[in-house]
C-alpha cells in the first residue's frame, strides 16, 4: 500500500441522540474512502485502528447533553472512543511512524487524529495489546484511581464491589485481595458469580437478579459492616450499601450503569447515613489520574506477568460487530472486558 493513497475506510456512525435503552440500529456501519497521509499543514496523527474498547461511559454520550465531563457524539458521525492504534503517518513531534498508542480513536479501520491529548505510546508489548483497552488502559486506571487513591485501603478491611466482573471491578477485587482485604461483589449471571469466586479469587459473590433484599444480603455476607463500596451500579444497591457501611467508610463512585437508561434517574432516600456514619463518597474521572499512569504500570505489570493477576476479555471480531457488542454492555451480555477487533497488527 503506497503512503497517501486513498483507501476505503469502513466506519460505525452514530444516527442520531438515543431515549431509553440504546439499540444497534442506533448506529450504522458504513464505508467513506481516507487517504493514508496527514496533511501538511496540521500536526495530525493517522492511525491503523487495531482494537476498541466498548465501556458503560459511553451510553452517555449519546444523549445531546453537553456541559458534561465528555462532549455527546455527533449524529452522522464515526462513533469515538477508547483504542489501540498503529501509527501510519504522523507530524506530530511525540509520535512517529511504527508507534503503537492507546487513547481516543474512531470507530472506524483509519483515523486522524487531531489531538494529542490523552494518548499514550505503548512500551510494553510482551502483553497482549488488547490489554492496553483495559487492564493497562482506561479501565486498569479507574481500578487503580479509584481504590488506592480515592479509597485509601487497609489490610483486613471489609470491601464490596457491584458490577464486578466488568473491566474495572475484576480489578478492583484482585488489588484489594493482594492488599489483604475481605472481598464480595455482585454480578448478573451465575457464569460471572462462578468467575468472581474461582478465577478472581474474591471471598464471596452473590448474582444480585435472585436477590429480593439488597440488605438482607449484604448482612448476610458482611455482618460487620463494609469499610469499602466501590460503586458501579447506583440506585437500590446503593441505597441497601449506604445502610451496612461501618463508620468512616469510603465509597468511590465510578459509574451508576443501572442509571444509564432511564429517563428519570431513581432517588437515594437514605443519604443522612452518610453523617452519622462519617462516610467519604467521592467520585472521580480516570483523567484526572492519567500523571499517575506510569506509576500504576510499575505495580501493575510485575502482577501481571507473575500470574498474580487474572484477567478476562470479551472479544467481538470485525468492525461491523462493534455495535452488537456495545449493546450488549447495557443487558450484561458481555464476560470480563468487552472489547472488538478491527485488525491484527
Amino acid at each position: 500500500m503506497a503512503d497517501g493513497q486513498a483507501v476505503i475506510n469502513k466506519q460505525v456512525i452514530f444516527r442520531d441522540f438515543v431515549s431509553g435503552f440504546p439499540k444497534e440500529s442506533d448506529m450504522y456501519v458504513t464505508t467513506s474512502t481516507i487517504r493514508l497521509k496527514v496533511p501538511e499543514d496540521s500536526d495530525a496523527i493517522l492511525v491503523k485502528n487495531l482494537y476498541l474498547s466498548c465501556d458503560p461511559y459511553m451510553r452517555t454520550r449519546m444523549r445531546n447533553i453537553h456541559g458534561s465531563y465528555v462532549e455527546p457524539f455527533k449524529p452522522g458521525s464515526p462513533i469515538t472512543g477508547y483504542g489501540v492504534s498503529k501509527v501510519l503517518d504522523s507530524r506530530h513531534p511525540d509520535f512517529k511512524k511504527g508507534d503503537l498508542i492507546w487513547g481516543i480513536t474512531g470507530w472506524e479501520e483509519y483515523s486522524l487524529i487531531t489531538s494529542s491529548q490523552g494518548l499514550f505510546k505503548i512500551q510494553h508489548t510482551d502483553v497482549p495489546l488488547s490489554y492496553y483497552t483495559g487492564i493497562l488502559g482506561m479501565a486498569g486506571m479507574t481500578a487503580y484511581a479509584g481504590f488506592y487513591e480515592i479509597c485509601s485501603p487497609k489490610k483486613g478491611e471489609y470491601v464490596f464491589i457491584s458490577a464486578a466482573s466488568g473491566a474495572v471491578g475484576q480489578l478492583v477485587g484482585q488489588f484489594a485481595k493482594l492488599l489483604g482485604c475481605y472481598v464480595v461483589g455482585s454480578a448478573g449471571t451465575k457464569e460471572k458469580v462462578d468467575l468472581l469466586k474461582n478465577k478472581f479469587g474474591f471471598d464471596e459473590a452473590f448474582n444480585y437478579k435472585e436477590e429480593q433484599d439488597y440488605d438482607a444480603c449484604l448482612k448476610r455476607y458482611f455482618p460487620e459492616g463494609i469499610d469499602i463500596y466501590f460503586e458501579n451500579v447506583g440506585g437500590k444497591m446503593l441505597e441497601a450499601v449506604l445502610d451496612n457501611m461501618r463508620l468512616h467508610g469510603r465509597i468511590a463512585a465510578c459509574g451508576m450503569i443501572s442509571q444509564y437508561n432511564l429517563e428519570e434517574g431513581e432517588g437515594v432516600r437514605n443519604l443522612f447515613t452518610i453523617i452519622t456514619k462519617r462516610i467519604r463518597m467521592e467520585g472521580f474521572l480516570v483523567f484526572d489520574y492519567y500523571h499517575l499512569y506510569p506509576k500504576f504500570l510499575d505495580l501493575i505489570l510485575p502482577y501481571i506477568r507473575e500470574g498474580k493477576i487474572r484477567y478476562v476479555e470479551d472479544i467481538a471480531e470485525g468492525l461491523e460487530n462493534a455495535p452488537t457488542a456495545l449493546i450488549g454492555l447495557y443487558s450484561g451480555r458481555n464476560v470480563g472486558k468487552q472489547l472488538v477487533v478491527v485488525a491484527k497488527e
